[in-house]
């Protein structure tokens, strides 16, 4: 029975939506009458004075100011230093990955799972906590899709089913993402666009994060436990399932220096906390400090120094489109600052929700948040696009700033797993998706009974080929949006 997977329809691209609202702000600046507020520096921040707006000489944008708008924006001193950070700590990132560490630890995981019987009941949580914290910490994301070949054979070996598996690296990595307190490309940004202290709240943000993650995993290990009892309780069971040929996957060793990469990473977070919290970091000491720790795990790892350097250009080639968003985010709002109609665009809409309690109108960020994801499914491109208008909304409506951003990563990360066009999730949600998924269960079957300890490795190399049939069906279905 064939197995190829069919795309359904292609979502347009964050940039080509962008750029369509880029277009539109240029023809508002025609309809939309100027106005302003007045301002007041309150601290380190510029706050918006309510009951001020007033009508102003209109500034309409001329045609051709569309065309000159992207390198304005890309330009921009707050655009073009959140572009570069984006791009240096993709980069840092890279070369930390490049150490195999991260991919040793949870191997690491994974074997200790299931060596040890006593264990068993530990495995979702571990497992997700440790996805959980990648998403907390560096934004992961696509990067689950790797550990998907271990993931499921291991699932499978449990008695569980090819979803658990799939789920995970994916709502454990997702929910991290969420309700993160230290990702710089979402959180990191967001912060920076309103004028607030970098990773600050983030006491908040780490309770808010522990509650998710333990909500996603009670979720995920009652539906392992039904599927246990009876595996006529899977959502795949009497979908059709076949085989395919044998792949291969090396297991990362846990090496003394992967270790030593390992305890500089959570130095590393350590000193952000402190930094941020006692010295009053900002994107450059913060970017500085994370160069130092891709330096430093290089080093520490004994990764050549021209792999680091390539690993680096990959990890910022990696944020290019990222940053690509960020600075045409940014040219949209020049637009309308130019067009004088940001104030009138705020008027409205403090007008339309003044009469609301604050927690409502609070609710409603992120209700808007949430379903501008499907339009701009990257976290750093939509934290761009809408922290300028949302933060002297929130002034305006008595919202605290940290509020507005907290609304911003929740209808971003968690509108990530039900909308199609975000991330490798939205190929899993796709029409018949779960059918499309239930040909893996032979192959995760293979790598569980031929494996001696359900890992890939020698005995079992099946898993492998699951992946690779993600991803290439991913790759596809263009399944691969920007990275946040």
């Amino acid at each position: 029975m064939s197995t190829t997977l069919r795309s359904g329809p292609r979502a347009p691209d964050a940039i080509l939506i962008i750029t369509v609202v880029l277009l539109l702000a240029v023809g508002l600046t025609w309809l939309v009458p100027a106005g302003a507020f007045d301002r007041q520096q309150v601290g380190t921040r510029t706050v918006v004075v309510a009951g001020t707006y007033h009508a102003v000489e209109p500034a309409p944008v001329p045609w051709w100011g569309f065309f000159t708008a992207p390198l304005k924006g890309m330009t921009d001193p707050d655009a073009a230093m959140i572009m570069a950070f984006a791009l240096l700590i993709g980069g840092a990132f890279a070369v930390l990955n490049a150490t195999g560490a991260i991919d040793a630890m949870l191997f690491r995981v994974l074997r200790m799972a299931r060596d040890r019987p006593a264990l068993r009941r530990f495995v979702i949580p571990l497992l997700m906590l440790v996805f959980s914290i990648g998403g907390n910490t560096f934004g992961m994301s696509e990067e689950v899709l790797v550990f998907l070949m271990i993931t499921i054979p291991l699932a499978k070996s449990m008695g569980w089913d090819t979803l658990v598996g799939v789920a995970i690296p994916f709502i454990g990595a997702g929910v991290g993402f969420a309700g993160a307190a230290f990702n710089p490309f979402t959180v990191g940004i967001a912060q920076s666009l309103s004028e607030l202290p970098l990773f600050s709240g983030w006491e908040f943000r780490m309770a808010m994060w522990a509650v998710l993650t333990a909500i996603a995993t009670a979720f995920v290990m009652r539906y392992a436990a039904r599927v246990e009892r009876d595996p006529r309780n899977s959502v795949l069971h009497g979908l059709p399932r076949n085989g395919i040929e044998h792949g291969e996957l090396v297991e990362q060793a846990l090496t003394g220096r992967r270790i030593a990469v390992l305890l500089l990473f959570a130095f590393t977070l350590i000193l952000l906390v402190v930094g941020v919290n006692s010295y009053d970091w900002y994107i450059e000491e913060i970017a500085g400090l994370f160069i130092a720790m891709g330096i430093a795990a290089a080093v520490i790892g004994g990764v050549g120094a021209n792999t680091a350097a390539r690993a680096f250009a990959g990890g910022a080639k990696d944020m290019v489109v990222a940053a690509l968003l960020i600075g045409l985010s940014r040219s949209v709002l020049i637009v309308m600052q130019e067009g004088r109609i940001v104030d009138t665009v705020l008027f409205g809409l403090s007008s339309s929700i003044s009469g609301l309690p604050s927690g409502v109108s609070a609710q409603l960020m992120f209700l808007v948040q949430f379903a501008i994801n499907f339009f701009v499914p990257s976290g750093s491109g939509q934290a761009a696009l809408t922290m300028p208008i949302m933060t002297p909304l929130a002034d305006l409506l008595h919202i605290p700033r940290q509020a507005a951003v907290i609304a911003f990563q929740l209808g971003d990360g968690l509108s990530n797993f039900i909308m199609p066009t975000s991330g490798v999730l939205g190929c899993w949600h796709r029409r018949r998706s779960l059918r499309r998924v239930a040909p893996l269960d032979r192959e995760a079957d293979g790598a569980a009974d031929r494996g001696r300890d359900g890992l890939p490795g020698p005995g079992g190399q099946h898993g492998a080929l699951v992946v690779r049939r993600v991803l290439g069906t991913m790759r596809r279905a263009r399944c691969f949006p920007p990275r946040p």
